[in-house]
């Protein structure tokens, strides 16, 4: 029980580290020569009082002077001891000194200033989003999502480790976070309490099954989707609580194959889900709220088909069973969820009533 508290807190403090470092990267120079200099400024004070016997004041006027190299002279002559302890304080005072300007510098020359005001209001924007995507992991697969999340105009959080990814993140303004996606701590700054969904794309597979399990304890109620590589895995990450697993490369070569198998039906489903230059048509999800005029209402009587253009291809119902090419008798309840197709401006006017 001892052990696995000390590796419990120990894992904490690593975090904490890794954490404190993360947010003050681009200063992190600037705050170790302040460290520094402060350790030194205070053993400086307690040496002339343990070795010479001053008094505080003495002795921070004894430092003071000392680090600075005004020159002026002692508060009381001092003993062997006594000078070999200024002579080595000088010399750490000045070194101290010289860390500390090359730090800031640096900050200066390398434009890290800018760099740290826009980090600063990145963090300020990402903790007042709602309702956003946190995608784990910019490779091939996370950057493909992250594009079409971004299209249909939702925001997104984007987790990555590669500093060069986070760079080329940040030139094309998307907002994004540097650092290990199994941190508690970066999951909780990417907003995990107010997300819409999470995406973990990592190339590691383990590493997409702890971030699934810990996303799962932080937030029991979110929708988890989750990359395996293979089929054995699957049954893994969904009992760490992923909502659904996806595997890329099977749907990439199911797809390959019915684009040969059924040319036509590809093309159409393409059409509908990512569209096409010059011709708006979409298929999309709706879901009928408590509030809305068609609870309770027939699919007939609903007048979606004359009154807002849309073809009603299936209905979800909230019990979970998916009824496809629905009847006109078919009674719309509440939490229902429509599958349509159709124009998106005919969507908006329907999401309206909905």
């Amino acid at each position: 029980m001892t052990t696995q508290r000390t590796r419990k807190n120990g894992l904490t403090l690593r975090q904490r580290f890794s954490a404190l470092r993360r947010k003050y990267d681009y200063c992190y120079s600037l705050l170790i020569g302040a460290a520094i200099l402060t350790a030194i400024f205070t053993t400086g004070v307690v040496g002339y009082i343990v070795l010479e016997g001053y008094g505080f004041v003495d002795s921070l006027y004894m430092v003071v002077i000392t680090l600075s190299t005004v020159g002026f002279m002692e508060v009381k002559p001092l003993s062997e001891s006594g000078r070999i302890f200024t002579s080595v304080l000088i010399l750490s005072g000045v070194g101290a000194f010289a860390y500390l300007v090359g730090a800031f510098s640096q900050v200066l020359v390398e434009g890290r200033l800018q760099a740290i005001f826009g980090r600063r209001r990145m963090e300020k924007t990402i903790n007042k989003l709602e309702g956003h995507f946190i995608i784990c992991g910019y490779g091939r697969i996370g950057s493909v999502v992250a594009d079409e999340i971004t299209k249909e105009g939702y925001p997104v959080v984007i987790i990555e480790q590669s500093p060069e990814l986070i760079e080329t993140l940040q030139d094309r303004g998307m907002l994004c976070l540097q650092g290990d996606a199994t941190d508690d701590h970066l999951l909780q700054q990417a907003g995990l309490g107010r997300a819409r969904a999470l995406i973990t794309a990592l190339t590691d597979e383990a590493a997409n099954v702890y971030v699934t399990l810990t996303v799962r304890q932080l937030n029991p109620h979110l929708t988890i989707i989750a990359r395996a590589n293979r089929a054995s895995h699957v049954a893994r990450l969904e009992m760490a609580g992923a909502t659904r697993v996806v595997m890329p490369h099977l749907i990439g070569g199911v797809r390959m194959a019915q684009t040969v198998l059924r040319p036509t039906v590809t093309n159409f489903l393409e059409l509908a889900l990512r569209g096409q230059e010059g011709m708006d048509l979409q298929l999309e999800e709706l879901t009928v709220s408590l509030s809305s005029e068609l609870d309770g209402v027939d699919l007939k009587n609903s007048q979606i088909r004359p009154r807002f253009n849309l073809i009603v291809v299936a209905i979800k119902k909230y019990s979970g069973a998916m009824i496809f090419n629905p009847g006109p008798n078919e009674v719309l309840e509440a939490n229902d969820t429509l599958l349509a197709v159709g124009r998106s401006e005919d969507f908006k006017r329907l999401e309206e009533i909905l």
